[in-house]
């Protein structure tokens, strides 16, 4: 049999969504018990360099500031641990949660913010340089600032790549496009957008084969032309993958509403989801901004809705 805890304010998930939430929570004395997940501190850790979140004129990095904000929640009292969540049923006045398969924990509201994933290609080399910070990376609002003015390579053929892409255009020397198929899956409008763009080419039919570089920086890409089953190589600093997010809600599937990909439903501007004294905050329900000051707002948001559910009841 499991140990059973009873708390209050149950926050599944860190990042700035869960971490601002615990800090609002913690505030309103709600005694807020955070886990953080199988990546503390959530998808900025990720982030060698943060440069327009507020507050941080000389920019800080990704790990650091999630430090800070974790720092500041257990300031006021939050109690952040490490574990994941391995089941959920959240149905009734209270909600039923299991931490690494031993711990039952009982809470009176939960909000989640256990983020999205970007979906990178999987190359051994993609993944050596996204570790090193050294230029690869998949947001381009967030990193492009780094690579004015510089020529840089993004794979997506979706309305995001192309959005993404024409960001880049404005700052880049040249944005090469890599579509792995012979046609767009974005919109026309979104399309001919990139194509009207005169610093952006499309390669269509072509794949990334590796991401080169001296070990620590990026500097070109090696793609496959699958017409002429020719390799070549485009010279690069930069190497943006925008093929998509998953967002992390496998293990709510069944209770909490979801739109196609997985994304929980909140109702109109508030963070409540489907079931009552259970909110969602941060990317786990944005897929349209997914920026830290965004998810910390949400977080926000729904610190100040588990406070007046309780309050009600």
């Amino acid at each position: 049999m499991s140990d059973i805890e009873r708390v209050k304010c149950l926050i599944i998930g860190s990042g700035p969504a869960g971490y601002t939430a615990a800090i609002y929570a913690a505030r309103a004395n709600m005694n807020p018990v955070l886990y953080q997940g199988m990546q503390p501190g959530g998808q900025l850790t990720t982030t060698n360099e943060v440069e327009n979140f507020p507050g941080y004129p000389d920019g800080i990095t990704g790990p650091e500031m999630m430090m800070q904000f974790q720092g500041q929640a257990e300031r006021f009292g939050a109690d952040i641990r490490d574990g994941w969540v391995t089941k959920a049923e959240l149905t009734g006045d209270v909600k039923k949660v299991w931490i690494n398969e031993t711990l039952e924990i009982h809470a009176d509201t939960v909000i989640i913010s256990t983020g999205a994933t970007a979906k990178y290609l999987g190359l051994p080399s993609e993944q050596h340089y996204l570790a090193q910070g050294g230029g690869v990376s998949a947001c381009a609002v967030c990193d492009g600032f780094f690579y004015r003015n510089q020529e840089v390579v993004i794979v997506g053929a979706g309305d995001s790549a192309c959005e993404e892409a024409h960001y880049l255009s404005k700052m880049c020397k040249k944005v090469t496009m890599l579509v792995r198929s012979e046609k767009f899956r974005a919109s026309r409008i979104m399309e001919d957008r990139v194509r009207n763009t005169e610093n952006i080419e499309v390669l269509l039919n072509t794949e990334t084969v590796e991401v080169l570089g001296d070990g620590n920086v990026v500097s070109g890409v090696k793609v496959l032309d699958k017409t002429k089953g020719e390799e070549k190589e485009i010279a690069a600093t930069g190497f943006f993958v925008a093929i998509g997010h998953k967002p992390n809600t496998d293990i709510f599937k069944g209770e909490l509403d979801m739109d196609e990909t997985g994304y929980l439903i909140t109702k109109g501007k508030t963070s409540k989801t489907n079931i009552e004294g259970v909110f969602a905050c941060g990317d786990v329900q944005d897929k349209d901004y997914r920026q830290a000051i965004t998810a910390a707002g949400s977080g926000c948001i729904a610190a100040l809705d588990a406070e007046r559910y309780l309050a009600s009841k």
